[in-house]
């Protein structure tokens, strides 16, 4: 009983409002539990929470292992970490997350004194770290020609679960 894509390039989740409208519209249409939202990796479909670490966690480590000159400003630099795009539009924060998760593995902690933007909200941002660490710079794992933004947009997928 296999997961069967039915739709690609959904594009963005969007905020709280937008996303529960669409989760259900699939609950209507596909019934609750019955549809989730994945990625082709590999040929097998992969649901989010397992890409979340297996694409989107990997890929700040790998950057982070290439970097380790940036691992060494954040540490120093921060006391907090904040996503000014997720704050303000209620989207999911996915980056700072993996951050965190980077940091942690690694046995880590900030040991700074300023909250650092990662990401841009409108063009804004606390510190070049912030544009560095964003998603739309960081390569892909799954495809480093490619932002890790790019593909987590254009790679994102409905699957339906099919009866066998």
């Amino acid at each position: 009983m296999p997961w069967k894509i039915i739709k690609r390039k959904l594009g963005r989740a969007g905020g709280l409002k937008q996303r529960s409208a669409r989760q259900r519209q699939w609950d209507q249409q596909f019934g609750e539990g019955m549809w989730t939202i994945g990625y082709l990796i590999d040929g097998q479909f992969v649901e989010q929470e397992e890409a979340i670490h297996s694409v989107y966690s990997k890929s700040y480590e790998a950057y982070f292992e290439a970097h380790p000159e940036d691992v060494a400003e954040l540490i120093a630099l921060a006391k907090k970490l904040r996503n000014p795009h997720a704050e303000a539009t209620s989207s999911v924060d996915l980056q700072v997350p993996a951050i965190m998760a980077y940091l942690d593995k690694k046995g880590l902690t900030l040991s700074g004194s300023e909250i650092v933007d990662i990401g841009t909200w409108r063009g804004e941002r606390s510190h070049g770290l912030s544009v560095r660490l964003s998603p739309l710079q960081i390569p892909c794992v799954e495809n480093p020609r490619w932002t890790l933004e790019k593909y987590w947009q254009e790679k994102k997928c409905l699957a339906v679960w099919e009866e066998e």
